[in-house]
């Protein structure tokens, strides 16, 4: 069986890994193509270019690259076509990777399976509609999104949340770390986030710091931005501790923390995994957050609040990402945190805590759908 598969993202990495772990499982005789970073690659994948090409978000931020992006896309597509694989897997990166499987559909029969089904529940409706015309199978991470899917005429499986698998640090651990308020700063995983919001961020840390003098102040980074982390908090008033990408101690100051402030994505479930309170701040480049804005069909973009269908975590998007109500925000978290636990919890539940592992699930629905 041979499976070929893209991920343009960490997170996209991610999924993959598991994704492909799960179809050795269960299929020892698959071998895989095409493009991911360290956790598919130490999963046998052989990548083509560099995952890293692929990373950019945003409609303002895609246009510089726009012409290289095309003709990965055109070469992408022909490798696929020309190698002939029973399943082709496209995983999030959807203005790459749908664009991908749009000629590859067009061209040939190859099955065409998406990992992360498109947030049509928050913006562009109609996604789901055009996405049908290429797209066979949807793995979904969320469990209301099936019905969207099946709706547009696609299959669709709810494979549960990898951040339910994931494991995180025991109090023991946390507790190592020290006592006093803590506070974890998360300024994003991508240099265009961290270039946006590093400095608000230093500002409401700093107005923070005022209120609780004897907090700590920690950012864990990922791969690729731990050196501009480093040279943006060089600036701020308020001392803080940067871990390295590979800090062994980033899950246990994840437990560890009174609150976070952390920028809009993934990471809030992260957080919800470690019962870690939060604030929840983002802005995104002006062209983007016009058009984006205009769009929007949900009035919370914070996936805790989204799945456990409450609006507990505070959150200040775009024209409201201001210092000053950010640092409110967190000293009232941080003097009664008690209303979110039960928010996180139900998160927890509803994405598949204490189930079957997510790649597996993931491998199994791909599996089932080639039969």
């Amino acid at each position: 069986m041979k499976v070929f598969l893209i991920a343009g993202e960490a997170s996209g990495d991610k999924l993959g890994g598991a994704l492909m772990a799960g179809l050795k499982e269960l299929q020892p005789e698959v071998s895989f193509d095409g493009v991911g970073g360290p956790l598919m690659q130490a999963e046998g994948l052989t990548s083509r270019f560099p995952m890293e090409e692929l990373s950019v978000m945003g409609l303002a931020e895609i246009l510089p690259k726009y012409r290289a992006l095309k003709a990965r896309i055109r070469e992408m597509a022909h490798a696929i076509i020309e190698t002939q694989p029973d399943v082709l897997i496209t995983i999030d990166s959807p203005d790459f990777c749908l664009r991908v499987a749009k000629i590859v559909k067009e061209r040939s029969n190859i099955r065409t399976v998406h990992y992360v089904a498109p947030t049509v529940w928050a913006w562009r409706k109609g996604r789901a509609a055009k996405m049908a015309r290429y797209i066979d199978h949807v793995l979904a991470l969320f469990p209301f999104e099936p019905p969207l899917m099946q709706s547009a005429g696609m299959r669709c499986d709810f494979v549960g949340h990898p951040v339910v698998d994931e494991p995180v640090a025991t109090d023991a651990e946390a507790a190592q770390l020290g006592q006093g308020k803590v506070v974890l700063v998360l300024p994003g995983s991508r240099k265009g986030e961290v270039n946006r919001l590093a400095d608000r961020f230093g500002m409401a840390v700093q107005q923070i710091a005022a209120r609780y003098p004897e907090a700590s102040f920690v950012i864990p980074t990922t791969r690729g931005v731990h050196d501009l982390v480093c040279e943006k908090v060089a600036d701020w008033a308020t001392p803080v501790t940067v871990l390295p990408a590979d800090s062994a101690d980033k899950r246990a100051w994840f437990k560890r923390a009174d609150v976070a402030l952390a920028a809009s994505g993934t990471v809030s479930l992260e957080l919800a995994a470690n019962a870690t309170p939060m604030v929840i701040a983002y802005d995104m480049a002006w062209l983007s957050r016009v058009i984006i804005s205009r769009m929007l069909l949900v009035d919370t973009v914070t996936l805790v609040n989204l799945v456990s269908d409450t609006r507990t975590i505070p959150e200040f998007i775009g024209k409201n990402c201001i210092p000053s109500d950010i640092a409110n925000a967190v000293c009232e978290v941080l003097a009664d945190p008690t209303a979110q636990y039960e928010a996180m919890e139900i998160t927890m539940e509803r994405l598949g805590r204490g189930g079957e592992n997510p790649g597996l699930r993931a491998a199994r629905a791909v599996l089932d759908g080639l039969c």
